[in-house]
């Protein structure tokens, strides 16, 4: 429930156009909204106060791909390559997960958002077998005070298919409203670059429902030029489509994003671990093309922005400097800053997702999505000379103080409001046990490092179904 609240003498990172930074200052949210920002601020009477001296005030940061599904399996495939997840979750053992597991996997990652200062996050729910799923993954979404986008997706149908199902339309008849800035919906699916462009299907009713398609594009081996080519020719590149990685495309796919006004979600932990390409900063950046962050998934990396502004900065400064000693020179300014990336985690979500009249930045009459990244007990909150560097290279999850989503204190003092982490771990382990279950306790314990099948893969694995062994051929 909203309230009327007031942050007290904090470092404010506004990220509005012109980013502003004031220093000493105050926040008042009244209701759902930032009623005004400025230095000894007047609260109404009986307005709740939170000291935030020492500490930074940001917006919310947005986080435009995360598979939350998955997150029940929260460090499962740390030492997987791109293939075993593929293997793992497409081919064999991810299709064992019912409603209740994608509700539990949901329920976990939503919590884990909110707590690492994420009030964002778009759902890339790509195990949405049935509406059943669906409902099950929106279930969970609404059980926990934040903003999210459910992005849907069925990585065991072609999106020709399941797109064009009775189920399909019947689930959004029924969940999802327009206007619900809580609540947002994508479509999510992938291009292979089949010249028959079966996919065309799938784009026609994300036209028709007016909502936007988020799509994994230049991956290593799986989604690429072809793709990209095929969706401009079709006319299929919208300002709102969002190209997931995007890290192995040629210099004409990056323009035809530019020239239609896409942008890309880089998850740059997943991109420099997992095998799709090298993290694209330094090439989107040479494009102009709008830029957001995400994590990916929880059964490989970190649940949280800090990591992926961190690992961002790192990747693309090692780029730079790579190129440059292969020209025999040496970088003595650096191109991407610690400002651009925090912008990213906060504007260029907000961008991205269509919300940036509503969120993304710290300006009267925007929705209260508020982070207090302060840690009285931590060596490490001061001094605070650069406040962008501090963000993104020294403050982790445990420094997330206090959380406000819409105008709701969902995080004070450290710990979480009204979140039942009981029930969530409950139903996690119910997930555990049953997956367990259903694969034996060997074939669980080699799950974390699965072989290849012996037979050739030969379809793509953005769009796996059922093995056949006997043509080495995956059914669509």
């Amino acid at each position: 429930m909203s309230e009327t609240v007031v942050f007290r003498n904090g470092l404010v990172l506004t990220m509005d156009d012109a980013h502003t930074i004031l220093t000493d200052a105050d926040v008042l949210v009244v209701g759902d909204r930032i009623a005004e920002i400025g230095v000894g601020l007047t609260a109404p009477e009986g307005a709740v106060e939170i000291d935030a001296a020492g500490g930074i005030l940001m917006p919310g940061m947005i986080d435009t791909h995360r598979h939350m599904w998955q997150t029940a399996m929260r460090g499962y495939g740390a030492d997987w390559t791109l293939t075993q997840y593929f293997v793992w979750y497409y081919l064999e053992s991810g299709k064992l997960f019912r409603p209740e597991d994608i509700h539990a996997g949901n329920l976990l990652a939503a919590i884990e958002a909110i707590d690492a200062g994420v009030t964002t996050t778009v759902d890339w729910s790509h195990g949405l077998q049935t509406p059943q799923h669906a409902d099950a993954a929106v279930d969970a979404l609404e059980a926990v005070p934040g903003r999210f986008v459910l992005a849907y997706g069925n990585i065991q149908q072609g999106p020709w298919e399941w797109a064009t199902s009775d189920g399909f339309r019947d689930f959004v008849n029924r969940r999802i409203s327009s206007g619900n800035d809580m609540l947002g919906f994508q479509m999510a699916f992938d291009v292979t670059g089949d010249p028959a462009f079966p996919e065309k299907a799938a784009f026609e009713v994300a036209r028709e429902l007016g909502v936007p398609v988020t799509t994994h594009a230049g991956v290593w081996g799986a989604t690429n030029d072809d793709g990209i080519r095929l969706m401009h020719e079709n006319g299929f590149m919208t300002p709102q489509n969002i190209y997931v990685h995007s890290a192995t495309l040629n210099q004409d796919s990056y323009h035809r994003i530019a020239a239609t006004g896409g942008s890309v979600s880089v998850s740059t932990e997943s991109e420099q671990s997992a095998g799709q390409g090298y993290p694209p900063t330094w090439a989107l950046r040479d494009h102009h093309i709008p830029v957001s962050l995400s994590m990916d998934t929880s059964v490989w990396w970190s649940g949280d922005l800090f990591s992926a502004m961190r690992t961002t900065l790192g990747a693309d400064r090692s780029r730079e400097h790579m190129e440059a000693h292969g020209r025999s020179e040496t970088v003595t300014h650096l191109h991407l800053r610690a400002e651009q990336v925090v912008d990213w985690a906060t504007r260029g979500g907000s961008r991205a997702l269509g919300l940036d009249d509503k969120v993304g930045s710290l300006e009267s009459g925007k929705k209260a999505d508020i982070v207090l990244i302060k840690n009285d007990a931590s060596p490490v909150m001061f001094p605070i000379l650069n406040p962008y560097g501090h963000v993104a290279f020294q403050a982790q999850r445990g420094d997330v103080h206090t959380v406000m989503i819409n105008g709701r204190l969902v995080k004070r003092d450290h710990r979480l409001v009204d979140v039942d982490l009981a029930a969530a771990r409950s139903k996690v382990e119910a997930t555990i046990e049953h997956l367990v279950g259903q694969m034996g306790k060997e074939s669980w314990e080699k799950g974390m490092n699965p072989d290849i099948p012996e037979t050739k893969v030969m379809d793509n694995p953005y769009t796996y179904t059922q093995w056949d062994a006997g043509s080495a051929q995956w059914k669509h």
